[in-house]
């Protein structure tokens, strides 16, 4: 039996009032050895040794064929394929000075930005969706809907807190963010994303993922 709550989409997300949906009640996440336990119980006679070379084959293969424009589809479980993005890790800006006989020329200057590959994106194979609702039965385990954190700071003062905590670290974490604002991480990185996209802001970010901080802007990064 799996467990579940519903909870309202957090403040800023909302495209209309009293929006919910559910969310899974997750336990723990499997490591590679875990993995490798109960995939020996469908796997026959064939060794733990044998499983790990399949799942690292399967790695080596999407990271070499992937970046050349191949998507990975694997019977029974999906396809994978990748999701592009913007670098803002590295400085973007590239100037290329070309001559000009016209030293008044303007348009000597050309710029543009790196790409590089944010993540990877996955479509589950649809007998593996349904194979999955056969075999899980649902409960939900909180009889209210849960309704995510909301900050007491305006926009402004949330703004006002970012700006301190970079100019006293040099850069801000996600974590920094949720506990001087009091929101839940979601709202958090979709604030964040907000005042990111805010010209005026003076703040943009650096890495992706795990990585990812927010660090004040400069005319280098502004491209």
């Amino acid at each position: 039996m799996t467990n579940y709550i519903l909870q309202e989409l957090p403040e800023g997300m909302k495209e209309r009032e009293n929006v919910v949906f559910p969310k899974m009640q997750t336990y723990t996440t499997f490591d590679t050895e875990t993995v490798l336990k109960y995939m020996r119980n469908y796997a026959g006679n064939l060794s733990e040794g044998i499983m790990r070379c399949v799942l690292d084959a399967l790695a080596e293969t999407m990271k070499t064929c992937m970046p050349l424009g191949h998507n990975i589809k694997v019977d029974g479980l999906g396809v994978f394929s990748l999701s592009l993005g913007f670098d803002t890790s590295t400085p973007s800006e590239k100037t290329i000075a070309t001559k000009s006989k016209d030293t008044n020329d303007k348009s000597a200057k050309t710029k543009y930005r790196h790409i590089c590959i944010k993540g990877i994106n996955f479509r589950p194979d649809r007998e593996l969706i349904a194979d999955l609702n056969r075999k899980a039965t649902f409960y939900r385990v909180e009889s209210k809907v849960i309704t995510p954190k909301t900050s007491k700071f305006s926009k402004e003062e949330r703004l006002a807190k970012a700006l301190t905590i970079i100019e006293k670290h040099g850069f801000m974490t996600l974590t920094d963010y949720v506990c001087a604002t009091g929101l839940c991480k979601s709202s958090a990185s979709t604030d964040l994303k907000s005042i990111v996209a805010d010209p005026e802001s003076g703040i943009t970010t650096r890495g992706s993922h795990s990585h990812k901080v927010w660090v004040k802007k400069t005319k280098q990064s502004e491209f």
